[in-house]
């Protein structure tokens, strides 16, 4: 018995920024930002592009890649962003509402731009042994590119964040896309290093002025800066190595990467490192960071580009503020015997 994937959704919003305009907004060199950043473009949410929208478009584009019905779902999974429509609300409950998922119920879940790995994790363990949970949505929205103010330079870091929704249906038994083991660490230390400092339960009640500001702050660049540079690759190393080992693969098996957006020479850092040529990965330099999304948007641009074989081992690899490493293997293609 296992859990696969059976069909994958996403929505870009129509609205684009570009690299000449990140430039004009950042005060970086053009060049520096498609070179260096490894940024193009990017989709960027207008008024109408809700975090939740985002997500509902997205999970039509599943139920319809997948072949299943919203009123056969049994559960929806949103781990999208926290940054939804309202604080304090569950966006899975409305996307489910707007599918007419009748029969399911629905959580919110976060690990921030690790919620996908994590999500598939917790997804599958609850179908293998919840006898009432046969098809499963997964979705997400982001905009997280609303908290990023480009004129500030400790957070230049994050200015390849832009905005669209994915989703994912799981059926239980499916005998193909199967979703085999996920790996994760966390380091705590980072949790206050990078945070939007105002409109949360510790600056409450807001003070006139935070509407003003509700961007990301790095309080000590250099202790963040140092920290990352410490932590961040062994991790992603580590996570992926354990997701494999526990799937009983080797480095050496790896079909294709779907990867997170990050910087260019980090990508082909982590591609030289696992020994995976170029065009076992897709570098998302059209779109961006567009948190939890990241990987399932790989898998699609990777399966329209024939990246993707039947039996091939996919690895999906994301970090999350905060900060969490998270990876998970997909074996590709049917199941065998």
């Amino acid at each position: 018995m296992g859990v696969g994937i059976a069909g994958i959704g996403i929505y870009l919003p129509p609205g684009r920024m570009t690299a000449a305009q990140l430039a004009t907004a950042s005060g970086v060199p053009e060049e520096i930002i498609r070179s260096k950043f490894g940024i193009q473009s990017k989709p960027v949410a207008g008024p109408e592009d809700t975090t939740a929208e985002m997500g509902y478009r997205a999970a039509v584009a599943a139920l319809e890649d997948a072949g299943v019905e919203a009123s056969e779902l049994d559960l929806i999974i949103w781990c999208g962003s926290q940054h939804k429509d309202y604080p304090c609300w569950l966006a899975g409950l409305k996307v489910a509402n707007r599918l007419g998922a009748n029969k399911a119920w629905s959580f919110d879940m976060e690990a921030m731009c690790g919620s996908m790995m994590a999500a598939l994790d917790v997804a599958k363990s609850l179908m293998l042994v919840r006898g009432d949970l046969k098809n499963v949505l997964l979705v997400s929205g982001y905009r997280n590119n609303d908290l990023i103010d480009l004129a500030y330079p400790p957070t230049r870091f994050m200015m390849d964040i832009g905005s669209g929704g994915s989703a994912c249906v799981l059926v239980k038994d499916l005998g193909r896309n199967e979703i085999l083991n996920s790996a994760f660490r966390g380091d705590g230390s980072l949790s206050e290093m990078c945070v939007v400092p105002v409109l949360g339960s510790k600056a409450w009640p807001p003070k006139p002025q935070d509407a003003e500001k509700p961007f990301f702050v790095v309080p000590d660049e250099k202790a963040f800066k140092d920290k990352l540079h410490d932590v961040t690759m062994p991790n992603f190393y580590a996570v992926i190595r354990d997701a494999l080992a526990k799937s009983g693969y080797s480095q050496a098996e790896i079909g294709y990467l779907a990867i997170l957006h990050f910087k260019r020479s980090a990508h082909m850092a982590v591609l030289e490192e696992l020994g995976l040529r170029v065009e076992q990965s897709t570098y998302l330099e059209d779109y961006g960071h567009l948190g939890q999304n990241d990987q399932l948007l790989s898998i699609k641009l990777g399966l329209e580009a024939d990246k993707i074989k039947d039996g091939d081992k996919i690895v999906l690899v994301g970090a999350g503020l905060g900060f969490v490493w998270a990876s998970t293997i997909v074996r590709w293609g049917f199941v065998k015997g």
